[in-house]
């Protein structure tokens, strides 16, 4: 672990604006399910002029700490936090990769051990190097029975790629209970399909934020993102303060979901 304490406040004018907007948030106009793309974290190294882009994502792997606590503070139920897709585990240069496994590791470590929040892997740990299966596969186990903020990992993951695997499964299964094509026709259901996601059980994300100004999903959530309100900040991934998470939640509280419509 790394000595992972609460986030301390800014200046007095920034905690009294803080306040102020979570004055205007009314707990059952909040999201019950943020997912969270931390984007820019190479950008906002080098323009911290580090030479190595591991700094970058050292910092937004403590970004991250800090806003699930915020999170928690607020009482939202579950945030997914999108690390590392699978396209990066081949389109990264392997030192980089290297160095940005162990700050994975680390960042379940410490989340593990830190409220009663409960770790969940959701990606195809069979793509990712033991040593970091092993720390997920550790983090989920040891925080299996909390209730608390229900924390997502999305590592190694890809949409596309869940989707296909939900497929596989009901594929799979439905061969060896004997039944038909004909059958697996009928039986093929959204809800189905939605069961058999890595996040099978959980409701979707009521909203999904990006760091950084892309506006892209970048194959995160594809399919459960169907109704989703998206949010995109300026903001550099390390740079995110609380204030601007608060106006996230203020723009989604204000908006007229449609679910589709």
């Amino acid at each position: 672990m790394t000595g992972w304490t609460e986030p301390l406040g800014r200046g007095v004018l920034y905690r009294l604006y803080e306040k102020r907007l979570r004055r205007t948030l009314a707990p059952e106009a909040l999201p019950h399910h943020v997912a969270m793309i931390i984007d820019g974290n190479r950008r906002w190294a080098r323009q911290s002029g580090y030479e190595t882009v591991a700094h970058g994502h050292r910092a937004g792997a403590a970004k991250m700490r800090e806003f699930l606590t915020w999170c928690d503070d607020l009482g939202i139920g579950v945030v997914t936090l999108y690390l590392l897709s699978s396209d990066n585990l081949t389109n990264r240069p392997a030192d980089e990769l290297g160095q940005l496994i162990e700050i994975i590791a680390d960042l379940a470590e410490d989340v593990s051990h830190f409220r009663n929040w409960r770790v969940q892997h959701v990606g195809d740990a069979a793509r990712l190097p033991v040593p970091l299966t092993a720390a997920l596969s550790s983090a989920q186990a040891r925080t299996s029975d909390r209730t608390g903020l229900h924390v997502n990992l999305a590592v190694g993951y890809g949409g596309r790629h869940e989707i296909v695997d939900a497929m596989r499964t009901i594929v799979r299964n439905h061969h060896l209970d004997g039944g038909s094509l004909d059958e697996l026709a009928e039986l093929l259901t959204p809800d189905l399909i939605g069961e058999h996601l890595y996040t099978g059980g959980q409701p979707d994300p009521d909203l999904v934020i990006r760091t950084s100004g892309e506006q892209r999903l970048s194959d995160f959530m594809l399919w459960q993102s169907a109704h989703s309100e998206f949010y995109f900040m300026e903001a550099l991934g390390p740079d995110m303060r609380e204030v601007d998470f608060l106006r996230a939640l203020r723009d989604y509280a204000r908006r007229n979901r449609r679910f589709g419509g």
